[in-house]
């Protein structure tokens, strides 16, 4: 085993665990914005640690650029779509009180 293969390992396991304490933060988490601060974390760090170690993996250009895509995709979509929740979240929570958006 190189140190490229440790160095991938241990991003692996990191960003599983990473996953994994999100998943328990959506369970353990009452209010919409405490799940989606939860949901968006450690689960984009995860996808990040996950994407680098399947790029220490095999350490070519080739392999490079379809994982940065996936990264930089995977950032926006997770601020537009936590930015989308939070605001419904918040037009839901300002609709029962009856005062207007």
């Amino acid at each position: 085993m190189s140190a490229l293969d440790v160095a991938a390992a241990v991003c692996l396991l990191a960003g599983a665990a990473l996953a994994l304490s999100a998943g328990f933060g959506m369970v353990r988490f009452r209010t919409t914005l405490d799940r989606m601060h939860v949901a968006t974390k450690p689960q984009v760090l995860s996808v990040l640690l996950v994407l680098l170690a399947m790029w220490l993996r095999q350490p070519t250009w080739a392999t490079a650029g379809p994982l940065i895509i996936v990264a930089v995709a995977q950032i926006i979509t997770v601020s537009v779509a936590s930015y989308v929740v939070a605001r419904a979240a918040h037009r839901r929570s300002d609709a029962g009180s009856g005062s207007a958006s």
